[in-house]
Order: C-alpha cells, then structure tokens, then sequence
C-alpha cells in the first residue's frame, strides 16, 4: 500500500521562502567589490549634500563628466570620477559606493559598501572648523560601527565577519588638517600652532588609533593613502607666491614628513596584527611626478584649475549662463587640477591605474589589485 503525503504550505510562506533562498543564493555568488571607504573631500561622492556646511560641490559644473548622474553633480570635489570610483569599477564594482548619510543606503551596506568621506573633513576633530558642517574621521568609524550593526541584523555576527574579512577598507585623509596648520591664522579661529613634528607625530598616532579601531570592528583589508604633495596645489602655491612650474617645498616638507611616520607607524601594525594588511599608497610620489612632468602623461596643464580662480577665494561655479560651461575649461582632460584644491578625472585615472598594478614604490607591501585577490 502506497501512502503519499502531501504538504500545503500557505502562498506566503512559501512566496518567503523562496525568497529566502533567492537571497542566499546571491550572497553565496556574488563576487561584487565591497569597500568602504573614509576620507576627506578627495573621495567624498556626497555626504556634505545633507551637512550645513561651506564644504560643498552640489552645484554645477562638479561632476559634469560624470557618467552615471549625466553629468549632473553628486557632491563629488572633482568633474567625474573620484580615485575609489575608478579602483571600484577596476576591481569589479557593479556601481558606486553611495554616501552614508543618504537616505535608504542601508541595503547597499552588505553588496557594493559606504562612503563616509567628507569634505573640509581631517583626522583631528577640529580640522575644517570654518567650513561649518563637516564630518572628521573618529565621527566617520562611528558610522561604519552603525553599518555594522545593520550587517548583524541581517546576516548575523559570523557572516558580517566573513564579509568584512573580505572587503577593502580605504582611508584617504590628512591634506586638511596640514592645510589648516599652513594657512595664515584667523581671529577668533586661530590657535598656537604645534612645532611641525608634534603635528606630524599626533596626526599618525589619531589616524592609527582609527585604524586599530576599525580592526577591532573586523575590518582586515586596508589601503591607507598618504598625504599628496600639497605644496603643489594651486591654492598653497597661490598662499606661498609660488611662479608657475614650481611647488612650495615648505610645504611639501611637512609632508613628506608626515608621510614617513605613517609609512613607518604602518609597517609596525602589520607585523602586530595577523591575517591583517595595511597597505600604503604613496600617492606622494604619484602625483608629484604627473605635475613636474604631465606631458608625459599626456596633459597641458599643471599651473591653472580647470575650474575657478587661481587667486582667492579659488570659486569654482556656473556662470550666470546656465547652459554655458564657460566656468570649466574647454578640455579638462588636459588639465591635472580641477579646482584650486582637487585633481581632474584624468589625473585620477593616472594615479588610480598605479595603485592598482604598481610596484613597491607605489604601494606597500604590494599594490591594490593583490591585496584585493588575497
């Protein structure tokens, strides 16, 4: 005698259910690039658009060569693609990590990542005081602790661990808090400036106590990238009566000081912390070598911003001609610097492309690319 036995399982529960494996099944295959990142105006895509602050590049012509908005500006400093946008599509990214403090971003958390970034943004609490709004680096982990908390809720604490393990966390800051301590004291605003080695020394220590933070919140993967060569951006060589071709080495002294100490304050964490990378991008070297000889690269400009004045207040803007791009150069693809503090999309693709695939002199211990396949 041959008995059947059937189940009836109500439509909904097993509409759930196949929803369940639906959703399973993407998190078992997708291979998608997940990073997040942290940082300054360099690699915010849009955070200060919901801040009250000066710090902002929500108005047109920002973001005029970017794609995926047509041309529209996203909050991004620049007129196309950040350095993180390019690696991401590089390494596989089906899209751009969105801003954190955009709405309903939460569900992107576990695929594609967040950015915290934030323009005027430093590793010290006060960096970028006068800009108002702005969110600092300790304010940004106590974000990503947030997203965390959203990743354990919706794939618990051992598979929020296995993701993070896998995933890149970026680091991109320190240019304002150097910024700050260059430029001339302000009433009211000013402070006694630190000898230069007590900046440079407090800098690493905040930044690494980030880091080991971080860690303890089971990220694995980092890219720290050091400060760039500052003393070459149009403003600082507008503040230091710098002629063209040349770059203050005043400046650019403290950075690479600075540069050192985190080099060396990295490599000590490497040999503190296993199954843990901190990679660092020396975006110094990098950059200065596209301004000293861009025409190697293929561009025609390393003095004037593509956008703005080259002399205060350095305003980066639509003409009162709507339709007009006449605030931009004709050909940004030719200029190394968008604005008076930011680089063109196409300088960001010349240092992007190196720290992917370069050499030890680039990153350290090895380049993006392989930290990523590890």
């Amino acid at each position: 005698m041959e008995i059947t036995i059937t189940y009836s399982f109500p439509r909904k529960l097993f509409n759930f259910t196949l929803l369940l494996i639906w959703v399973s099944h993407l998190q078992a295959t997708d291979q998608s690039f997940t990073n997040f990142i942290f940082g300054d105006s360099l690699v915010d895509v849009g955070n200060n658009n919901y801040l009250f602050t000066l710090s902002k590049a929500d108005s047109s012509p920002y973001g005029i060569d970017f794609r995926p908005s047509n041309g529209q500006p996203t909050g991004r400093f620049t007129n196309g693609r950040t350095i993180s946008d390019i690696v991401g599509e590089a390494l596989g990214a089906k899209s751009a990590t969105t801003p954190y403090l955009e709405p309903n971003t939460e569900v992107n958390t576990i695929h594609s990542g967040i950015n915290y970034a934030s323009g005027s943004a430093g590793i010290f609490d006060d960096t970028g005081l006068l800009f108002i709004g702005r969110v600092p680096l300790g304010e940004q982990v106590s974000y990503f602790e947030k997203s965390r908390g959203y990743m354990v809720r919706m794939i618990g604490e051992n598979g929020t661990k296995e993701m993070l393990k896998k995933s890149m966390f970026t680091i991109t800051i320190g240019s304002n808090d150097i910024l700050n301590y260059i430029q001339p004291s302000i009433p009211f605003f000013s402070q006694d400036k630190l000898p230069t080695g007590v900046l440079q020394d407090s800098m690493v220590f905040h930044l690494t106590t980030h880091l080991k933070r971080l860690h303890e919140l089971g990220a694995r993967k980092f890219v720290v990238v050091g400060v760039g060569p500052l003393g070459c951006i149009p403003f600082a060589r507008a503040l230091n009566l710098i002629p063209a071709g040349k770059c203050s080495d005043q400046v650019n002294q403290i950075v690479r000081g600075y540069n050192m100490k985190l080099r060396h304050s990295l490599a000590t964490l490497n040999t503190e912390y296993h199954n843990t990378t901190f990679v660092y991008a020396n975006s110094y070297d990098l950059f200065l070598k596209l301004v000293l000889n861009y025409r190697q690269f293929g561009l025609e400009n390393a003095d004037k911003p593509c956008c703005g004045g080259y002399f205060p207040p350095f305003t980066c803007f639509k003409g009162p001609n709507q339709n007009s791009s006449q605030a931009a150069c004709e050909d940004r693809s030719k200029f190394v610097f968008w604005d008076a503090y930011h680089p063109t999309e196409a300088a960001n693709l010349i240092v992007a492309k190196a720290l992917l695939d370069g050499d030890q002199t680039v990153a350290t211990p090895f380049n993006i690319r392989y930290l990523n396949n590890l």
